[in-house]
């Protein structure tokens, strides 16, 4: 599938899925929505990827929506606005839903769709220079898509301050808040994202990380009763895989497995 936006490749079982629209700082328009999607659906089916890192070239990560469709998102009606809403939404759920850890190596300012984007990634890395924010409510819109994913990621106090003041902050900040996970320097986030993909690759299980990124995102929103139901019957399936027959029968066995 050809994509205009968005760059696709695979090396050493890591897919790089990297947002190509520089020249706009990445901002966001239905098709580069559409081809991140795209490549999401590509890493998910390719057998050869068992990690995906998610990126940009460019000086800045994601801008956001672009003037051109928010321009049009002033003329669209009802109907037309919430389908534009629910393909954002589906990317994000895809995302944070996918049986493969997504890794975001943000090497600019990450803001408002863009800042979304980076919150739905299981594990983010940035570079110092890189803000991070939720901008919408200072143009009269609201965050509404990824307060659902980062109310769960930092809690209602600290969301609540990103989300209603609209304001940026840094990356060591973000990371302080647990917005993020690693700040590296420039010259060195790409090694420190690949050296965090490839220990994925080679210590864990591909089921197993699936499976663990299933129950995190569905427990969250369970009683306790109906959490506990739930992870022991997922308990149950995990051992009847492929993957931890082998992996109980080397540790019994001392012997080293590489995944």
């Amino acid at each position: 599938m050809a994509l205009k936006y968005v760059e696709y490749e695979v090396a050493n079982r890591i897919g790089y899925i990297t947002l190509n629209r520089p020249e706009k700082r990445n901002a966001f328009n239905e098709t580069l929505v559409l081809d991140i999607k795209s490549a999401f659906k590509m890493a998910a089916r390719d057998e050869a990827v068992k990690v995906i890192v998610l990126r940009a070239n460019g000086q800045v990560f994601s801008a956001g929506a672009d003037l051109a469709a928010l321009k049009k998102m002033q003329a669209n009606t009802y109907d037309e606005n919430l389908k534009d809403s629910y393909t954002l939404m589906e990317l994000f759920s895809f995302i944070y839903r996918l049986p493969k850890v997504v890794i975001a190596q943000v090497e600019g300012h990450a803001i408002a769709g863009g800042c979304g984007l980076a919150t739905v990634c299981d594990i983010c890395f940035s570079v110092p220079e890189a803000k991070f924010g939720y901008t919408e409510v200072k143009i009269g819109f609201i965050p509404a898509l990824v307060s659902v994913f980062l109310l769960r990621k930092i809690g209602e106090a600290k969301a609540k301050h990103l989300l209603l003041t609209g304001d940026l902050i840094t990356a060591q900040d973000a990371c302080d808040m647990g917005l993020i996970n690693f700040v590296e320097s420039k010259e060195r986030i790409a090694v420190a994202v690949n050296k965090y993909a490839q220990k994925l690759c080679s210590t864990t299980s591909g089921t197993s990380l699936g499976l663990t990124k299933n129950i995190i995102s569905e427990v969250g929103g369970m009683n306790i009763k109906d959490a506990l139901k739930y992870a022991s019957e997922l308990n149950a399936r995990a051992r009847a895989t492929d993957d931890c027959k082998r992996g109980v029968s080397a540790f019994l066995n001392r012997q080293k497995l590489i995944w």
